[in-house]
């Protein structure tokens, strides 16, 4: 079975860290990007989220948030699943998008990555 809380690791280096998992699927923690590691400058950012409850399986989907406000003008969106390989270590797959705000509806076009 799939635990989300905890400490993790993507392949940027990044960290996010789930330190709270209602049992409700409701969760919260930080997340600290590479960018800012290698920065010089560490800010950690809030995420909250939710995790459908998981099946059997014990591997669930969620989605969650990232607000960068202390560095960026900025939001991430995240939504995955939590996986378990054959060699028994979970891992997170996700996708992601980044909004940012730019100053007119002219340039929206820029704004999502």
């Amino acid at each position: 079975q799939c635990q989300l809380n905890g400490l993790w690791r993507n392949d940027q280096d990044s960290l996010m860290e789930i330190s709270v998992l209602r049992d409700n699927g409701d969760f919260q923690g930080q997340y600290l990007t590479r960018v800012t590691l290698s920065g010089g400058c560490a800010q950690i950012s809030p995420l909250r989220g939710a995790q459908q409850q998981p099946g059997e399986e014990g591997w669930p989907t969620f989605a969650f948030t990232v607000r960068w406000d202390k560095f960026s003008n900025a939001t991430t969106a995240f939504v995955g699943q939590c996986f378990v390989d054959a060699g028994g270590k979970e891992m997170l797959r996700t996708m992601w998008l980044l909004r940012e705000a730019v100053g007119s509806l002219e340039d929206d076009w820029k704004a999502t990555r």
